[in-house]
């Protein structure tokens, strides 16, 4: 029973959120919490909650002081040459500026949190999109697909704690992955390609030019987006630019200047300061000198206090980032709710249990490929510490009973990353859809086929190259 009730708490969630019929802080509240009374556990619902916002509690604390950080580091002028670089590049045409953001995920996501890579992504990209009309959930699908593959990385998470639940060393998980992971962001960036070719024939074509002479003309700076009725007559090619989910109302770009060049807060006597500020800040985070959140509160302060020194100064900018800090960390503590719930009735645990005994016997010999496959959807409906830590012993133990290696089916476990990253249960997505002004139903939509289809890339490659 218990097994039946969390796939179908998850499949209402889902549902519910996808159809936009419920606010995804209201149905990661409300769903789990009728479904904790069906399951006649309802006088404990308040301890499932504690447990879930205790054990959620330091994320939170990390998204808010890390959105702060990088928002003060965006307000003084610390990624404009990433920005102008991106530009140089996109060149106002929508494929490359949909391959530009998959790269620029890809990179960002080098320092291993999804948080950080999807806050620098959006604030250099959503502008582009925004002033070229161009669809926003592209922008998040591919970001969210290009840092769930980076994901992968050591200090990423998931395969510490592969390495942590089955004793084994982290590099010699990952290591033997690298062929395949370069196969998943080729796959990523391929599709990224074809996505964008999709938006320039909608679309058409600008020049850098004509869009910088466009926004001079409509008292905009850069790319930043302006009411939205420019001279669309400029696109050289392709259809009308309507009748799809990327038109968005145009008073949405009201006082969104982008990344301007003039703005007040730029601080160009600091820059080397908040660059070997981050620099640190990033490699304390590597090489795990401080818990991520102590590190990410002592950043946020100092960037505050050295930057912005006057306290009236300091109050604007926690004013400023005040809506994404309160959209992400009210995110994240209603998913401990879900979170709560799920695990602490118990229906996790007979979730796995139910798909580890339902894998036929003959399948024995080929754990490596049944991890891989049941680690998309497992991931994406679980956290990942519910899957490391919960269901990879389980499936490891069953491997080894059919002589196949814990290695193996430690790599086959990080198949599933690319999806993962878009999970309701992971509070960095929270921050790429709340920055991005996307509808997470609309994201969910979009990115979760691509997303499964580059998680069987990754796993079709680890299988060609003999690594699963």
């Amino acid at each position: 029973m218990l097994t039946i009730l969390g796939f179908a708490m998850i499949a209402t969630f889902l549902v519910l959120i996808m159809l936009k019929k419920m606010s995804p802080i209201a149905a990661l509240v409300l769903i789990p919490a009728l479904f904790c009374v069906f399951v006649g556990k309802g006088a404990k619902l308040g301890d499932y909650v504690i447990d879930g916002v205790t054990g959620l509690a330091p994320t939170a604390a990390m998204l808010m002081f890390a959105i702060v950080y990088f928002g003060v580091m965006i307000d003084v002028g610390l990624f404009d040459p990433i920005v102008r670089g991106i530009l140089k590049f996109c060149k106002a045409d929508p494929l490359r500026i949909v391959v530009g953001t998959a790269l620029l995920a890809a990179i960002v996501s080098l320092d291993g949190d999804g948080s950080t890579t999807f806050m620098i992504t959006v604030s250099a990209m959503y502008p582009l999109y925004k002033r070229l009309k161009m669809s926003l959930v592209v922008m998040t699908g591919v970001a969210a697909m290009a840092n769930g593959v980076m994901n992968t990385l050591p200090w990423g998470g998931p395969t510490a704690r592969a390495a942590t639940a089955l004793k084994l060393d982290a590099s010699d998980i990952f290591v033997p992955m690298i062929p395949a992971l370069a196969m998943g962001l080729v796959f990523v960036i391929a599709l990224s390609y074809v996505l964008g070719r999709r938006e320039r024939k909608r679309l058409g074509v600008l020049t850098l030019d004509e869009v910088l002479v466009e926004e001079k003309e409509t008292e905009t700076v850069l790319v930043g987006a302006g009411s939205g009725s420019g001279k669309d007559g400029k696109r050289t090619t392709g259809g009308s630019g309507s009748g799809t989910d990327a038109d968005l109302p145009d008073d949405e770009d009201e006082g969104f200047q982008g990344l301007d060049p003039n703005r007040p807060t730029l601080r160009p006597k600091l820059y080397w300061f908040n660059a070997l500020l981050t620099v640190v800040l990033l490699t304390a985070m590597i090489m795990e000198w401080l818990p991520i959140p102590v590190l990410f509160l002592l950043g946020a302060a100092t960037a505050l206090t050295v930057n912005f020194p006057h306290m009236p100064d300091q109050k604007a900018r926690l004013g400023a980032h005040a809506e994404n800090v309160l959209n992400v960390s009210g995110m994240v503590f209603a998913a401990a709710v879900f979170t709560g719930v799920l695990q602490g009735t118990g229906m996790v645990d007979h979730m796995a249990k139910w798909l580890v005994d339902n894998i036929p016997d003959g399948m024995g010999p080929h754990m490596a490929f049944v991890t891989g496959i049941l680690s998309i959807p497992l991931t994406y409906f679980m956290s990942n510490d519910g899957f490391y830590f919960g269901i990879l012993p389980v499936l490891a133990e069953a491997g080894q009973a059919h002589g196949v290696s814990s290695l193996e089916i430690a790599r086959a476990s990080l198949i599933g990353q690319p999806l993962h990253m878009s999970s309701p249960l992971v509070p960095a997505v929270y921050v790429l859809v709340g920055m991005a002004k996307v509808e997470f139903g609309d994201h969910t939509r979009f990115v979760v086929k691509w997303a499964a289809l580059t998680s069987l890339v990754v796993l079709g490659a680890g299988i060609l190259f003999g690594i699963i």
